[in-house]
This record gives C-alpha cells, sequence and structure tokens, in this order.
C-alpha cells in the first residue's frame, strides 16, 4: 500500500464475526459515518462481495466510487477502487488476528482525491474514516450486527 493511515483496535469477538460484519459492505449505511449509499454490483459463487458502489459524504462534498474486494476470511478483507471521477487512488483493508481473549484488528486506508485537498487535511481526513470505522466495527459487532 502506498502512503496512507492505520490504526489499531483490540475488539471483543472472534476474528470470524468481525469478518463476517466488515464483509457485509451493503450493511455499512447503517452504522459506518459518511456512507450514505452502498449498492453491491457483484458477488461470487459465495456470495461475498466483489464490487460495490458506494456514495459518501465528505466533507461538503458527495463523491461515488466503485471498490473491488479481495476475501481471505477470516484474516484479511482488502478492497481497492476503480477509477472514478472523485479519486484518483483508494486502497484499504481489514486485517484480523487472534490473540489470547480478543482480535487485534489493523485498518489501513490510503486515498488520493480527483480535487485538491492539502495533504495534512488529507491525512487527518485519513485517520477520522479509520477511527470512525474501527469504533462503527466494535458497535456493530456488539450489537450482534
Amino acid at each position: 500500500m502506498t502512503e496512507g493511515t492505520y490504526s489499531t483496535l483490540e475488539i471483543d469477538a472472534a476474528p470470524e464475526a468481525l469478518y463476517d460484519v466488515a464483509a457485509d459492505v451493503a450493511s455499512y449505511p447503517e452504522w459506518a459515518t459518511g456512507v450514505k449509499e452502498v449498492e453491491v454490483l457483484e458477488s461470487d459463487e459465495s456470495g461475498r462481495v466483489d464490487r460495490a458502489r458506494f456514495v459518501l459524504e465528505v466533507f461538503v462534498k458527495e463523491i461515488e466510487y466503485v471498490l473491488k474486494y479481495t476475501h481471505d476470511r477470516p484474516n484479511v478483507l482488502s478492497w481497492v477502487a476503480e477509477t472514478s471521477d472523485d479519486l484518483k487512488m483508494l486502497e484499504g483493508s481489514y486485517q484480523f488476528t487472534l490473540l489470547d481473549d480478543a482480535t487485534e484488528v489493523v485498518y489501513s486506508l490510503s486515498v488520493e482525491p480527483n480535487f485538491t485537498v492539502p495533504g495534512f487535511l488529507r491525512r487527518q481526513a485519513e485517520k477520522q474514516i479509520v477511527s470512525t470505522a474501527l469504533r462503527g466495527l466494535r458497535k456493530r459487532v456488539a450489537e450482534g450486527g
């Protein structure tokens, strides 16, 4: 992954449960802050999302993009954006590592918008997205999501 942001959080849940919540991208508007809309475009023979279209509310702008997913349940869920009017590049992943009594979740994200954003603001936005996503994932799993 190119320059980006990552954060780690220990969550009291099995890697499989965390992976399943993270891989259920159609439900993101219910729990992921800023995600306005998700449309699953393609799924594989196991029902896992291959491609999905997202609409996000970022600052005062709505951005739209399509993500292509790679699955390695329960260890890693990763994605990369296809070319879009709003993004030059977006790639990220959730990594799930079983500890003694919890799971370590590492969320990595690298974004390069197609519109001008100073580097420090972009990094701050990445940090906010990453920390909010981890907290949302923890809450969603705790709710049995």
